[in-house]
């Protein structure tokens, strides 16, 4: 019966802490009128069930009696409501966070993911669904991850977001409005959120984590207010406070520009957490040395992206000289290879910070982009060429200049069709799911033998080298004598 599922819910928030056991007959009542249900007769006690399989049962029961549509929006929106009776204020998360702060920043953030995934604002549970995988290159293991976490809107959603009037509250996703938010059609439900303050160059930003998890105890820091992105100076400032106040995760900036940027750039924001990417493993492959700053470690990454590394124990130090780089970077043109600063009035250089402590130095590294546009490329020059969009043809941000792919979620049924063709040397061109893939794929028959038990293997294989392409694109300078002439040249320029 729904009661028992009800009664296990309750049971729920109080095994994971979320509600005292003075607060279970009021949690059970405020479930019953969420759900609409006046009575409560319980059969008895269901032992071992997960979160998923309550909440299901809780979502089908009010789909048939007409509370809900069925579709996942709906659904989405009532399950977090539901989630939302457990979840404590603001202020007591905010007090748990300070005090076992106080103690041990890791014990607090350990605490707060945790706290996170219990209340579902992190689905586990879809997370999980997500496909990985480590893919071996000259650049170290590349991460591949084709994301099925995160829903697609059906297209009830969509019909009633698209007749629904517009409210613009609040501005966007990461706006600070959104703690507690019931949600919408058009923007998902937050009452089982919860946001952390924070002060980063004396100004008042917020920590919380990525609903959508890429990788481990994957956060975000966002200004308190709706303002856009900037890459400058204090940006590099807030960075460096921030792994002062989290020394064991690391803190980026996605760049400001369109292209290159992320695919939120109305809010200024952060993505950091507790995750080694392979650029944090690459070696320096050519020391600099920038006059004025013989106290800082600089040089240039073995990576397919453009990279200058700086390292001081002094963080001070690196936001100054990170500063002259970008102001230098700004300004910088180098026509021999394509580089060009401004064009018809429209700026084209930024810079895609990232910020880490190396026991007790900062470590800054600044990754030089340019959103370029020509017409041969007409969707960036430093971006994916055409050939590479059957696998990546969304912007290359912050996630992935570390090193980890962020793949559609059709490639999952992509693949494995394409895999199954061709293991038995089937026409690739023959079916929708495969004829885009199929001048590529082509080519790899050249180097391989396919079999049903080795096609699996080889795709993700080759995937990754389509990735490491990708980088390449969106490398300014180029790993060739060329390219490589030309960044000493710019990193020459830099006074």
């Amino acid at each position: 019966m729904i009661f028992d599922e009800i009664n296990a819910l309750v049971r729920y928030g109080l095994e994971k802490g979320l509600i005292g056991p003075e607060d279970e007959i009021w949690a059970r009542n405020r479930l019953l009128d969420i759900l609409e249900l006046d009575g409560y007769a319980p059969a008895g006690e269901k032992a071992g069930e997960s979160l998923e399989t309550i909440l299901k049962a809780l979502l089908d029961d009010a789909a048939e009696r007409g509370l809900i549509d069925g579709g996942i929006t709906s659904r989405d929106l009532l399950d977090t409501k539901l989630m939302g009776v457990l979840t404590p204020r603001p202020s007591d998360v905010i007090a748990t966070f300070r005090a076992l702060y106080d103690g041990d920043p890791q014990a607090a953030t350990d605490w707060y993911y945790r706290f996170s995934c219990d209340t579902d604002y992190i689905r586990r549970y879809r997370i999980a669904k997500d496909r990985k995988w480590k893919a071996p290159t000259e650049y170290g293991e590349l991460d591949i991850t084709i994301n099925l976490s995160k829903p697609e809107k059906d297209p009830r959603a969509i019909a009633a977001a698209r007749s629904a009037k517009p409210t613009g509250y609040p501005k966007c996703l990461l706006c600070r409005e959104a703690e507690g938010y019931a949600g919408r059609a058009d923007y998902p439900a937050r009452e089982n959120h919860r946001l952390i303050p924070l002060t980063l160059a004396g100004e008042n930003w917020f920590l919380q984590y990525s609903p959508y998890v890429y990788y481990n105890e994957h956060c975000i820091a966002l200004n308190s207010e709706h303002r856009p992105m900037k890459v400058d100076r204090s940006a590099f400032r807030r960075l460096l406070d921030f792994v002062t106040l989290f020394p064991h995760y690391f803190i980026g900036s996605n760049a400001d520009l369109p292209i290159v940027g992320g695919s939120i750039l109305s809010h200024d924001h952060f993505q950091g957490g507790r995750y080694e990417f392979a650029m944090a493993r690459a070696a320096v492959e050519r020391e600099l040395r920038f006059p004025g700053f013989e106290d800082v470690r600089a040089g240039i990454l073995r990576w397919p992206m453009s990279v200058i590394r700086l390292r001081c124990a002094d963080s001070e130090r690196l936001v100054e000289l990170a500063g002259r780089i970008l102001d230098a970077w700004r300004a910088y043109s180098d026509p021999s290879v394509s580089v060009f600063a401004e064009t018809g009035g429209e700026l084209h250089n930024t810079i895609t910070p990232i910020a880490r402590r190396r026991g007790e130095d900062f470590e800054l590294d600044l990754v030089l982009r340019n959103n370029l546009t020509t017409e041969e490329h007409p969707l960036g020059l430093f971006h994916p060429h055409a050939e590479l969009h059957h696998i990546k043809k969304e912007n290359i941000g912050l996630i992935e200049v570390m090193g980890l792919a962020v793949l559609p979620a059709r490639l999952l049924e992509e693949l494995a069709e394409l895999g199954r063709r061709l293991a038995a040397d089937e026409e690739l061109s023959a079916s929708p799911l495969t004829d885009t893939h199929a001048p590529w794929a082509e080519e790899r028959k050249k180097k391989y033998a396919f079999t049903a038990d080795n096609a699996e293997a080889i795709l993700q294989k080759e995937v990754g080298e389509v990735f490491k392409t990708v980088l390449e694109h969106a490398g300014v300078f180029k790993r060739d004598e060329a390219g490589r002439a030309a960044l000493l040249r710019f990193a020459e320029s830099v006074r």
